[in-house]
Order: C-alpha cells, then sequence, then structure tokens
C-alpha cells in the first residue's frame, strides 16, 4: 500500500515543469524530469527504512490553538507579554522596546495586540485591557493608526519629538523617513543584500514602486543569483559575537522582523505549537537533540553538535566525497537498521567497529538521525515557515526571510544546522566527480529535513506533491547562501544599541532621583564631574585604551587612524613578545567592543575602528579568546 501511495505521486512528478502551481515562487526555475526524480525516490526510500518502526512511533500533535493564542503566544515570544495580561501595568522596558521599532515593525505589533484585546474583551477577562492607541501613544501622536501607510511620517515626527525631549539624537535612529531616504540613496544592485534597512521597509518600497520583479531563469545550479553582503566598515555581526543578553533582544527584534515582511508580503506566519510526547531520555536515535548534547558534554564537555552526528559526516568523509551518487544512493535497508541497533548499544562504549560500516550507510543513518529527531532540526514552530519562504515573491525576500528564521532557531538546532550545510556544500564541490550537484543534493535532502513523520502522516501527503519542488527550493537556497545566513542584520544591531541606550538613560535618571531625594544637598556638578573623569584623563581624543589580559603585552593606547582595522590592532599585540612564550594563535582571539550601547560584540578583522568608535564611544576595547 506504501509504496503504491508514492508510486502515484512518482507517476505525477513528470508533469511538474508544465504545472501553474509554482509560478508565485518560482520553483520550477529548478526542476526537471530527473531531480524530481531524485525527490520522489528519496520519499521511497525513507519509507522503506522506516518500515515496521513506523507503526510503534507516536505522531507529534500539533495543537490547533484557540482565537487569539496564536497572537498572544507570539507576543510572549517578542518579550512584549506585559503589554496585556495582569502585568500589564509594568510595561516602562517594552517602551523602550517599542520606540526603536520600525514602522513596519510597530504594524505587526499593533496587529497582533489588537487581537489579543479584542479577544480578551470576549473572553470578559477582568484584566486592564489596553486599549491599543494607548501602547502607541508615545510613539504617535495621531489618533489611533500608527501604520496605515498613507502617513508613514507622522510615526517619524514623533519619534523626533522624543529624541529632542530626553536631548539625544542617536547615530543610529530608525526613523521610517530616514529608512526611505537611505533606500533612495544607495546604489544598491539586484544582488547586494541591503542590511542597514529593514527588510519590511524595503519590502514596502519596493511594493509601492514595483510590483516584486522575479528572476525568471531556467534550471541549473549557476542561475541562482550571485548575492553578495557589501562591506560594512562598522564590521559584520555573525550569530555568535554577542553576549547572551543582547542576542535576546536580537531574537524578538528577529522575531517581529519577519511578521512584518510576511505581513507586508502578504503570507500568514504561524508558528506551530507541539504538545509535548514521551520521547526516549537516552540513546542516539530519536533523542531530543538537547537531552542527546547534555549527555554528550559529559563526554566532551562544551561539544555543541552531537558526537554521533560528527562522527557520522566523519566517518562518510574518510572514504572520498568523490564517490557516484553519494547521499543519493541509499545503503542497504536492513543492513542500516541493524547498524542503527549496533551503535546503541555500543557508540558510547567506543566498541563500536566503523570499518563495518560503508559510506552509503554512514550517509543513509545521517539522514536517519536528522528523521528520527522527535521534534524536527527546523523545529515545530517554525517548520511551517520554512516551507512558507517558497511563497514569497522575490529571492532577495525569500534569503531575508530564511536569514531572520535561522536566528530565531534554537542555538543546538542552528548548529547542527550549520555543520550538515557545510557538510553538503563540501559534498557539491566534488560535483564533477561524484555527479550530486546543488540541485541534486537539495532534492534528496528536502524529504528528510521537511517531511516530517511526526505531524500525523495524512497533512503532510496530501500536501506532499504541492511541497516537494518548494521545499527543495528552500533547501538548494540554505545551502548555497548559508554564509549569508548566518549574519545578524545591521539594522537589528543597531535597534539594540538603541535600545540598550535608552535603558541607559532610564536607569541613570532613576539612580539620580533616588539620590536626589535622599540627599537634597548632594552636590551635584562634583558628581557629574567625577563621573566623566575615567575616560576622558585616561585616554586622549582620538585613542583608545586596548586591553589584552590574556597576553603578554597586556594594555596599549591606540591612536585611531581613518584606516586602522580590528585586525591590525591584535596583530600589533602579537608582535609585542616578551619573556612569556606566546601560546595564542591569531586565528583564536579577537578583538571585543564591551559596554556602551551593546552588551559583548567580536569584531570581524575588517571593521574599521574610527567608525566603529564614533558609533559605540563609551566601549570597552578588549583583545581575548572567543568564547566556544
Amino acid at each position: 500500500r506504501r509504496s503504491g501511495q508514492y508510486t502515484m505521486n512518482h507517476d505525477h512528478s513528470k508533469k511538474i515543469p508544465d504545472g501553474a502551481s509554482f509560478d508565485r515562487s518560482g520553483s520550477q526555475d529548478s526542476l526537471d524530469e530527473l531531480s524530481m526524480d531524485d525527490y520522489w525516490k528519496e520519499l521511497e526510500n525513507i519509507h522503506e527504512t522506516r518500515g515496521n518502526n513506523h507503526e510503534e512511533r507516536v505522531a507529534l500533535v500539533v495543537k490547533e490553538p484557540d482565537e487569539g493564542e496564536l497572537e498572544e503566544e507570539w507576543l510572549k515570544e517578542a518579550g512584549l507579554s506585559n503589554l496585556f495580561g495582569e502585568s500589564s501595568g509594568d510595561s516602562q522596558e517594552s517602551m523602550v522596546f517599542l520606540s526603536t521599532l520600525t514602522r513596519t515593525q510597530k504594524a505587526a505589533v499593533e496587529k497582533r495586540v489588537e487581537t489579543v484585546t479584542q479577544t480578551m474583551r470576549k473572553r470578559n477577562k477582568q484584566h486592564q485591557i489596553p486599549d491599543v492607541r494607548d501602547i502607541f501613544r508615545l510613539q504617535n501622536d495621531s489618533k489611533g493608526k500608527v501604520c496605515d501607510g498613507s502617513e508613514p511620517s507622522t510615526v517619524r515626527t514623533s519619534e523626533n519629538k522624543n529624541e529632542t525631549q530626553d536631548g539625544t539624537k542617536g547615530s543610529f535612529s530608525l526613523g521610517t523617513d530616514e529608512q526611505k531616504s537611505l533606500l533612495e540613496d544607495m546604489p544598491s544592485s539586484d544582488t547586494d543584500i541591503n542590511l542597514e534597512i529593514s527588510f519590511a521597509e524595503q519590502a514596502a518600497n519596493l511594493k509601492d514602486s514595483s510590483v516584486g520583479k522575479m528572476y525568471k531563469v531556467g534550471g541549473g545550479d549557476t542561475l541562482l543569483p550571485n548575492f553578495r553582503l557589501p562591506k560594512d566598515k562598522t564590521g559584520t555581526t555573525k550569530i555568535g559575537d554577542l553576549a547572551p543578553q543582547d542576542m535576546k533582544k536580537v531574537y524578538s527584534l528577529a522575531l517581529i522582523e519577519l511578521t512584518a515582511l510576511y505581513d507586508i508580503l502578504g503570507t500568514e506566519f504561524k508558528q506551530q505549537k507541539a504538545v509535548k510526547i514521551k520521547t526516549k531520555d537516552s540513546g542516539l536515535f530519536g533523542v531530543p537533540l538537547s537531552l542527546l548534547l547534555e549527555q554528550d558534554q559529559k563526554k566532551v564537555p562544551g561539544t555543541k553538535i552531537p558526537l554521533i552526528f560528527q562522527k557520522l559526516i566523519a566517518q562518510i568523509e574518510e572514504t572520498t566525497l568523490e564517490t557516484e551518487g553519494l547521499l543519493r544512493i541509499p545503503g542497504v535497508a536492513t543492513r542500516v537498521k541493524g547498524l542503527c541497533q549496533e551503535l546503541e548499544a555500543k557508540f558510547y562504549e567506543g566498541t563500536f567497529n566503523w570499518e563495518n560500516v560503508k559510506q552509503h550507510d554512514a550517509a543513509s543513518l545521517l539522514k536517519l538521525f536528522i528523521r528520527e529527531l522527535p521534534q524536527p532540526l527546523l523545529t515545530v514552530e517554525y517548520l511551517k515557515a520554512f516551507q512558507d519562504v517558497q511563497n514569497l515573491p522575490t529571492r532577495k525576500q525569500q534569503l531575508q526571510a530564511l536569514n531572520l528564521l535561522v536566528i530565531l532557531l534554537p542555538e543546538a538546532n542552528r548548529d547542527t544546522l550549520k555543520v550538515l550545510l557545510e557538510f553538503l556544500q563540501r559534498v557539491i564541490d566534488h560535483r564533477d566527480k561524484n555527479k550530486m550537484t546543488l540541485k541534486n543534493v537539495a532534492m534528496v535532502m528536502a524529504p528528510n529535513l521537511f517531511t516530517f513523520h511526526g505531524f500525523g502522516s495524512k497533512t503532510i501527503e496530501q500536501s506532499e506533491f504541492v511541497m516537494a519542488a518548494g521545499t527543495a527550493n528552500v533547501m538548494r537556497f540554505m545551502i548555497q547562501y548559508q554564509k549569508l545566513l548566518w549574519t545578524i542584520p545591521k539594522f537589528i544591531v543597531n535597534q539594540v544599541r538603541k535600545q540598550n541606550t535608552e535603558s541607559q538613560k532610564k536607569e541613570k535618571k532613576d539612580k539620580a532621583m533616588k539620590k536626589l531625594l535622599k540627599k537634597m544637598a548632594y552636590d551635584r556638578e562634583k558628581h557629574e564631574k567625577q563621573e566623566k573623569t575615567p575616560n576622558d584623563t585616561d585616554v586622549p581624543q582620538g585613542v583608545i585604551r586596548v586591553q589584552a589580559p590574556h597576553l603578554s603585552k597586556v594594555s596599549m593606547a591606540i591612536q585611531l587612524t581613518e584606516e586602522l582595522k580590528a585586525g591590525e590592532i591584535v596583530a600589533r599585540f602579537l608582535s609585542q613578545k616578551s619573556g612569556n612564550v606566546q601560546t595564542l594563535k591569531k586565528e583564536e582571539i579577537f578583538l571585543y567592543e564591551i559596554g556602551g550601547n551593546i552588551g559583548e560584540r567580536c569584531l570581524d578583522d575588517d571593521t574599521y575602528m574610527k567608525d566603529l568608535y564614533q558609533l559605540n564611544p563609551n566601549a570597552e576595547w578588549v583583545i581575548k579568546p572567543k568564547q566556544s
């Protein structure tokens, strides 16, 4: 029965290229009969491998949310739960947060608050239910709607007002007009990814000017646009470069930004919610990722990728990546099942004999590991959003959405995905010999990442045929542009800086007020002078003091010039060898920007220090090893 069902799909696959169902996403750019063949064959192999195991597996239930529940959950995830419910009075922090949002981000928040408010009124809860207009009154003088799109400047003017009230003009304010003029000034080619301006703002402007043009190209690996990131003088920020407290803010902003982007483009953004199910609490296959890592960290402290996953990749690479049909040709199902059981018993004891494992079997085990995760690698919450990327109008927008989705993944999932994509790229690098092009690899891997057993097979199988081409295209994007996807967009980092600055100002005001009340006769002027001294007297203008506690030269005053880069400062310290032996290598240590308007940020070597100093003049500068 099972194979029959796939044969049916399989025959359909021949017709896909003529069908109009994928016009919107241009999915058939990459499709021909052969590549769809690979997709359906892979599904058949998956079904065969599952065999009888499939029956004993508990399907993961995805709960159908009640009205308003999704939005309530969304506001919690975005860190804005104190805009409603019992704690709605205590929303000062949220006000700071909201004041840094762009017009489209505010619209996304407002839309969800509106729904929650209405639902609460219906439920007749006794909470104080805020009026959406009150929530945004700080940023908006007009009656009510922040963002009907007709008068974006109203938001900007009131933001300006706020700025003059507290006397600051940050060098990274994010008002709408400013974004618009920035957009017009920037000479952007179709392949430049602009990280300075909110993606949703770009989409809104594009929508106004030209209704999203698409690249219409034929098949073939080489025809994906060669997207690139224009160089940012203040340094590119990668995931992993920021301290946890700032990453938390990045997460909230990425969620709001992604929602705003989907809103503007008319695609529904729904986070799925999984109902907890009983899972294995030890072993290798079918164990939750977090649990697996906990168990692995006892063996190898600090490991971020499951040991079995690392070992399977190493095993495949040990033979040679030139094997024809690598990843496409399955291992023998019965042998794979046997190996699976043997690994469960012997892997951690170190008694498993890897010499018996053929390369195609190792590849099958790797794919099995991904499929058997009790929750998908791309998570229950976001799997659907990853799939929906295919519905966005332009490739640039698809890439922007994927970038934000990668930021939203939990750390363990993101790290494992990164290692997987890097491995797949290495397989593709040998395509001349192994005949596995980007398109083939994407076709074979998509069913393993996107057709998740847990969602109860019915929904998956009904939409399987429609999904196939689209998810393969999303897979192709993730492999091709993986280096771009692990970047934190500059506009989000700037919003974090702005939030930190606003919070610090508020803290200072509160502290000053307390001191004033405590000690009315306090000599205010003297106090202010004392506060200023450490920075001013210690270091003259245009010079920064760099600390390097791990190196033989522990501190140095550095004169800033237009061209001085972070990597040159690190090199300068490393060249100052004294008596004690230098144990740290250049690639292990980095210059960090600490404090001021950021928690902590690891700088890429090409960061122009004078530009960054102007963005964050109160930071301290420390050279140290990167935390693993």
